[in-house]
C-alpha cells in the first residue's frame, strides 16, 4: 500500500479504474453465463458479445449505415425506431478508429468507449483536486469508477465520451479559460443531448459573475474581459446544443426529425414534466403519484445545500442543478433514468466527503459494486418480459 501511494498521481487513479472495470467484467462476464435466449445471439455469449447489445448495436450500424434520409415510417406515416436519436461523434470516432486499424466496428467503439473512460477518470481526478485533498479526490474517482451504473463506462456507448468531455469543459471553466472551452463543448454538444443543460449552467453562472462584479467595491476579480468570455461561452453551447437538432432536419427535410425520432421511444409526444407525474401516479397511485415530483425535486434541493455539496463550489453545483432540471422537464423516467444520472458525477466527491471514515467510504464502495450486480443482470442482460421485450439499461 505505501508503494502504491509513492507512485505519481494518474497512475494512481489509472489503476484504480483498471481494477474498477477488471470488477465489472468479471460481473459481466458472470451474467453472461445466465443469459437466455435473446435478440442479437444464442444463450451464453462470450463477454465481448454480450457487451455488445442494445445501444451498442445502433452505433455499430451507424457506422456500416450512416443516418436515414428520409425518415423511416410505418404503413401509417408514424416515424419508427432509428439512428438519428444517436449522436453522432462517438460513432464517427470509431469508424475513423476502424478505418485506420482495420478492426471491426465493435472491437473499434469498444476501444474508444474504454479509452475515454480511462481519459474520465483522469480528468475528474483533476477537477476533484481544486476542491479537495489528494486522499478525497482519489475517494471521489473510486465512488464514479464503482457507481451502480458505471460498467456503462466500458461497452460500446457514448457515455465515457460524453463524461470525459463534460468533465473537461467543467475543468476549463473552473479554471476560466473559457475561450478554450468552446471546442470542447462543441465536441460535447455532438456526443450526447448535454447541450441544453451546459448553456444554462454557464448563462446562470454569467449572471452571477456580473452580480459579484456588481457587488464589488473595487472591480477587479472578473474583469470586463473574462465576462466577455464567458458571454461568448454562453452564445456558443447555445448554438452548439441545436447542432444536431438542425442536421437531422438539414438531412432529412423534416424540421422535427430529431424530436419525433426521440419520442419514438416514449410512445407520445413530448409534454414537459408530464411523464414524471405519470410515472408517479404509476408507482404510488394517484395522489401520492401527484405529489412524489415535487418531493424528489425538494430534496435533491436541499442536497445542493448540503455541506458537503457546497464544497464543490459555484460552477459544479450549478451543473447539477442544471442538468437535474433538464432531466426534469424533458426526460421520460424509465429504467434508463439510471444511466443517465452519470453526468452528476460531482455528487461523488460529495459523498467523498461526507466522511473521511474509512468504514463509511468502503460501505459505499462495497455497496456500488454489490448494485452494479443488480444493474448488470436486472437491466443489462434480457430477460423477456410477459408482454413482450425488456427493461432497456
Amino acid at each position: 500500500m505505501w508503494a502504491v501511494q509513492r507512485w505519481p498521481w494518474w497512475l494512481q487513479v489509472a489503476a484504480l479504474y483498471a481494477t474498477a472495470r477488471l470488477v465489472s467484467a468479471c460481473i459481466f462476464m458472470a451474467a453472461a453465463l445466465h443469459q437466455g435466449p435473446n435478440p442479437w445471439f444464442p444463450a451464453g455469449p462470450d463477454y465481448w458479445n454480450f457487451i455488445n447489445i442494445w445501444d451498442a448495436r445502433w452505433y455499430g450500424r451507424i457506422i456500416t449505415d450512416g443516418y436515414p434520409s428520409p425518415l423511416p415510417t410505418d404503413a401509417a406515416g408514424n416515424v419508427q425506431e432509428n439512428a438519428w436519436a444517436f449522436y453522432p461523434l462517438f460513432p464517427a470516432l470509431g469508424r475513423a478508429l476502424a478505418g485506420l486499424t482495420g478492426i471491426s466496428p465493435a472491437v473499434a467503439l469498444t476501444v474508444v468507449a474504454m479509452l475515454a473512460g480511462l481519459g474520465a477518470a483522469l480528468v475528474l481526478y483533476c477537477l476533484f483536486r481544486h476542491k479537495a485533498s489528494h486522499t478525497a479526490a482519489l475517494w471521489g474517482v473510486a465512488f464514479f469508477a464503482t457507481f451502480p451504473v458505471s460498467a456503462i463506462l466500458q461497452v460500446p456507448y457514448a457515455e465515457p465520451l460524453t463524461v470525459f468531455l463534460l468533465a473537461t469543459a467543467l475543468l476549463l471553466v473552473i479554471r476560466r479559460h473559457y475561450f478554450v472551452a468552446m471546442p470542447v463543448v462543441l465536441l460535447l454538444c455532438l456526443s450526447r443531448p448535454v447541450g441544453v443543460p451546459f448553456a444554462a449552467m454557464v448563462g446562470l453562472l454569467f449572471l452571477w459573475r456580473l452580480v459579484e462584479r456588481g457587488r464589488e467595491e473595487r472591480p477587479g476579480t472578473h474583469s470586463l474581459g473574462e465576462l466577455a468570455s464567458l458571454a461568448g461561452l454562453t452564445v456558443v453551447c447555445g448554438a452548439s446544443a441545436l447542432l444536431w437538432p438542425a442536421a437531422a432536419w438539414a438531412a432529412t427535410g423534416d424540421i422535427e426529425a430529431y424530436t419525433k425520432t426521440e419520442t419514438v421511444w416514449r410512445g407520445h409526444d413530448l409534454v414537459p414534466f408530464k411523464p414524471w407525474f405519470d410515472a408517479g401516479v404509476d408507482l404510488f397511485g394517484p395522489v401520492l403519484g401527484i405529489v412524489a415530483p415535487f418531493v424528489f425535486a425538494g430534496l435533491f434541493a436541499l442536497l445542493l445545500f448540503s455541506p458537503p455539496v457546497v464544497r464543490l463550489g459555484v460552477e459544479l453545483r450549478l451543473w447539477c442543478a442544471c442538468y437535474m432540471g433538464y432531466l426534469l422537464v424533458f426526460l421520460h423516467p424509465q429504467t434508463s433514468t439510471f444511466r443517465m444520472l452519470l453526468p452528476l458525477f460531482p455528487l461523488a466527491l460529495a459523498a467523498a466527503l461526507l466522511s473521511r471514515s474509512k468504514a463509511y467510504r468502503g460501505t459505499v464502495l462495497t455497496m456500488f459494486v454489490l448494485l452494479q450486480i443488480v444493474w448488470i443482470v436486472w437491466l443489462w442482460a434480457w430477460a423477456q418480459l410477459p408482454g413482450g421485450g425488456d427493461y432497456p439499461p
